[in-house]
């Protein structure tokens, strides 16, 4: 019994020792990796009503989607700015997002670089800075105020750069530029109510600001980016799916590749497939001349432009969001992009060396 009694007391330390360890490794230790389990029964996808996702919508509009995913049912659910779909996503109720690049950093820095994975991009370009008449430059915005969708979200970032970069400080003092956080219809009606002095908003609302606001352009995103290309929306998926499911992956992003090649052959076509796809999640259409002027301000491109991500991760901190640029190795998983690249005999993607720790 004294024996049998021991034997149990070290079977239960080793045990304890095993955990232990375990627990040891933290964050260090990466996850095993999930067993292929074939492709999903569902997908939970997210995106914005927002000209800037026209890759999404393009692909539910025309079924670009549907036709690659099969027998796998697709669940979308629309959002309005980058954070609440990374709660989202980390919360496991989305699958994958299309998104802006400063919410799909956060994403990928919340969950230590375990959760998920960047998988393809979707649009370069639109976003603008948006003003009211007598306001000239950036030194004009003293005392001013300017709204983004949302803390931290990507037009969010790009502007608290800006701002910094002409010496301007965010804050509520008489010389400082007041920052405040609306959904972008709500933006419009403070707008025109003149409740706010100026927008950093997206397609289509920085074109819905000018013509239907009166407001003007201070500011092209593109004009802060070495060849105007930047990643503005890019498709990401929890890693754990990705694990399991990676034909149900790499189905979306063949039905991506679908919608984006359709809409560089289809440009009026195209711009009608958005629309209708706005007024079924918004309940109203856009403006012909408004979608012409979002449409001129977007590529849309399945290539993630990874190499601008670690200077994203640097812009948190200049844009006082983070404290220290987010670690952006391994954030990157492009091989089934590139697979699907390759099947259709375009030149593969470059993971600019962040599918490596």
């Amino acid at each position: 019994m004294q024996r049998r009694a021991l034997a149990l007391i070290a079977g239960i330390s080793a045990l304890a020792l095993v955990s232990a360890c375990s627990r040891a490794g933290g964050s260090d230790t990466p996850a095993p990796a999930a067993a292929d389990q074939g492709p999903a029964t569902e997908v939970h996808l997210g995106y914005f009503p927002n000209v800037t996702h026209a890759a999404a919508l393009i692909g539910l509009e025309k079924g670009f989607f549907a036709k690659e995913l099969g027998a796998t049912k697709l669940s979308t659910q629309q959002y309005n700015a980058g954070p609440d779909e990374v709660g989202a996503l980390l919360g496991k109720s989305l699958d994958a997002a299309f998104i802006g690049s400063g919410p799909a950093i956060n994403a990928f820095a919340k969950s230590e670089g375990q959760g998920v994975r960047l998988v393809a991009g979707a649009t370069s370009g639109g976003a603008q800075l948006v003003v009211r008449n007598g306001i000239n430059s950036a030194a004009d915005l003293k005392g001013k105020t300017i709204a983004t969708p949302q803390l931290a979200n990507t037009q969010d970032i790009a502007l608290k750069k800006w701002l910094a970069a002409n010496d301007l400080k965010a804050g509520d003092g008489p010389t400082d530029v007041k920052v405040t956080n609306a959904d972008n219809a709500t933006t419009l009606d403070l707008f025109k109510k003149g409740s706010i002095d100026a927008a950093w908003a997206p397609a289509p609302w920085s074109s819905r600001l000018v013509i239907e606001g009166g407001a003007k352009v201070l500011l092209d995103e593109r004009s802060q980016w070495p060849d105007g290309k930047f990643p503005t929306t890019v498709l990401i998926v929890r890693t754990e799916f990705l694990q399991q499911h990676p034909a149900t992956v790499q189905a979306l992003i063949k039905g991506e590749l679908d919608a984006v090649d359709w809409a560089s052959s289809n440009k009026a076509d195209a711009e009608a497939a958005v629309n209708a796809q706005l007024k079924k999640l918004t309940g109203k259409a856009l403006a012909q001349n408004v979608i012409d002027d979002s449409w001129g301000q977007i590529s849309l491109t399945t290539d993630p432009l990874a190499a601008r991500f670690p200077q994203l991760a640097k812009d948190q901190v200049t844009a006082g969001v983070a404290k220290s640029a987010p670690e952006v190795k391994g954030f990157a998983d492009l091989t089934l992009l590139n697979k699907v690249l390759q099947a259709a005999g375009k030149p593969a993607a470059d993971a600019a060396g962040l599918d490596q720790k």
